[in-house]
């Protein structure tokens, strides 16, 4: 973010415990925002806390499972009671249950389907009034480089992926009069656990067809997410913002 926060935002962002979340929500602290995280067990809640105060930053979290609408009506009714409603949403808590179509069960596509796009509806739904009131929001949601490729397996995830896209572009459309713009990020090859459960000869076959030869970190996608968040990109929204070193060209 290129100019200084004068008065603080507030960031919410969602799967905060680890990996391209955690990334985010400790580079958004570092500009100065006011942030909270999320994670779906107590734990993860801890670790953040903790994580922020180890690198002398400040920030909290609260427990969110976004695959249970009593737990996301519950948490909208913290933030509320708190006075913590966010100028600034992250929705990038997701899950995968990989399988071939052939094989995957009604369970593994609606756990991936629930949780990682109606999940974000039902949350941006209760988030977005507040953002309207004050004439001023930002909403960037996570996609993947597989929601416009897609990949072997991973139907249910490509799905919802593709359709954060269209969600996304069309919220943009009916909130940009009241100075709320709403983008998506789509990572690529990402360091992160998630991807440490991929075989190694499919990740050396991988970097060969990254142009950069590198795999991406979740700073990467951290830095993306603070230029669309900040007020520098007022005039960018209902856009798509690939960060794979390459590895698809739109």
């Amino acid at each position: 973010m290129s100019e200084s926060v004068i008065s603080p935002k507030k960031v919410f962002i969602t799967g905060a415990s680890r990996g391209i979340g955690a990334g985010i929500l400790k580079q958004l602290a570092q500009e100065g925002y006011e942030v909270m995280g999320t994670a779906t067990q107590a734990s993860g809640v801890l670790k953040i806390a903790e994580s922020l105060a180890e690198s002398g930053l400040k920030g909290e979290g609260l427990q969110l499972n976004l695959s249970d609408p009593a737990s996301i009506q519950a948490c909208l009714e913290t933030l509320k009671t708190r006075e913590w409603m966010p100028d600034i949403l992250i929705n990038n808590a997701g899950i995968t249950r990989d399988n071939l179509l052939m094989r995957m069960s009604d369970e593994e596509w609606h756990a991936v389907i629930h949780t990682n796009l109606t999940g974000v509806f039902q949350l941006t739904r209760g988030i977005i009034r507040s953002m309207m009131k004050k004439r001023w929001g930002r909403i960037v949601n996570l996609g993947s480089i597989v929601g416009s490729i897609g990949n072997p397996g991973q139907a249910n995830y490509c799905a919802a992926k593709a359709g954060i896209e269209g969600f996304s572009k069309s919220l943009a459309a009916e909130v940009a009069t009241r100075g709320i713009t709403v983008n998506v990020v789509a990572p690529g090859f990402i360091g992160t656990d998630m991807t440490e459960a991929i075989a190694e000869e499919h990740k050396a076959q991988l970097l060969k067809n990254i142009p950069v030869q590198s795999i991406g970190t979740p700073e990467d996608i951290a830095h993306a997410v603070s230029y669309l968040v900040s007020e520098g990109a007022r005039y960018v929204t209902g856009q798509t913002l690939h960060v794979n070193g390459g590895l698809y060209m739109n």
